[in-house]
């Protein structure tokens, strides 16, 4: 999947990419009909563990999910791998482990540990130079050429513009195969981001609801060059109101038939997931 997804960045179409963090939204983002996935630490952290985007997610933790979304997903899978979990050393070993629990491409941003959501207040960047050393140590790991390695910079919101586009250029140079300059604050500072590297590499962006940027759709970033339109948290920003209205009406009334006109039940749950499909499966191993 890894080839499959630098064809597809080797073309001018952007590319709309929706967060997951487990097997049931891989699934749904599959039969959606779309091209690509991204596993959000941001979503992971929110879903599985109930904690912000802070840090607290290990790596072992993140292969895991790696594996079982790639278990019930064929699509080309962008893993969000923060800080790569440590120094150059560490770097290597998230890409070995990662990669073989099938990562297409891995995203690795310049942040101090312990590291935040791109959009939140009070990060801390580390040296670009340190930065360099990492995206090498990436790329000397991979298995295959074909994994990707994206790197971000969340210098922006840290040093300002200038040093963001510096650190940009030099990442572009140590290799990487991406380059996601986090949280533009303004249209003209991703114009100038389109402008100076659109042509030359593949640009990264999050689309966060409640976050910083100033485009909203993927059309939009197309037209400014940008290659992958991620939506991180798309998902579970629409999916925890409804949990809350359902649960808000089920503690009130004791019951959910005014919402049950917009539920599924048990049976298309099974369709969804495969249930058949299985069982049919298992009767070949059936003997008497």
């Amino acid at each position: 999947m890894a080839e499959t997804l630098r064809k597809m960045l080797a073309t001018k179409a952007v590319l709309s990419v929706p967060g997951i963090y487990d097997g049931l939204s891989a699934r749904l983002v599959d039969l959606a009909g779309f091209e690509a996935a991204f596993l959000s630490g941001a979503c992971l952290s929110f879903a599985r563990f109930g904690r912000p985007d802070l840090g607290l997610v290990s790596a072992a933790e993140v292969a895991e999910t790696v594996a079982v979304i790639r278990e019930r997903t064929p699509l080309p899978l962008i893993v969000d791998i923060d800080t790569g979990f440590g120094n150059a050393l560490n770097v290597q070993r998230t890409v070995n482990t990662f990669e073989r629990a099938g990562a297409s491409a891995l995203q690795m941003e310049d942040q101090l540990m312990p590291k935040r959501c791109g959009h939140m207040r009070g990060k801390q960047v580390i040296s670009s130079g340190e930065m360099v050393g990492k995206i090498h140590a990436a790329l000397d790991a991979r298995h295959s050429e074909d994994t990707l390695i994206f790197a971000r910079t969340d210098a922006l919101g840290v040093n300002g513009f200038e040093d963001a586009l510096e650190r940009a250029e030099r990442y572009l140079e140590a290799g990487a195969d991406a380059i996601f300059v986090e949280a533009p604050t303004s249209l003209e500072q991703m114009q100038c981001i389109g402008e100076r590297f659109g042509s030359r590499i593949p640009l990264i962006h999050n689309l966060v609801e409640g976050g910083r940027s100033p485009v909203q759709s993927a059309r939009e970033l197309e037209a400014l060059n940008y290659r992958i339109a991620l939506f991180p948290a798309s998902l579970l920003h629409l999916l925890i109101p409804t949990a809350q209205n359902m649960l808000t009406q089920l503690r009130r009334d004791g019951h959910l038939e005014d919402l049950r006109n917009q539920m599924i039940d048990l049976s298309v749950v099974n369709e969804l997931l495969g249930a058949e499909e299985l069982l049919a499966k298992s009767k070949q191993y059936e003997y008497e």
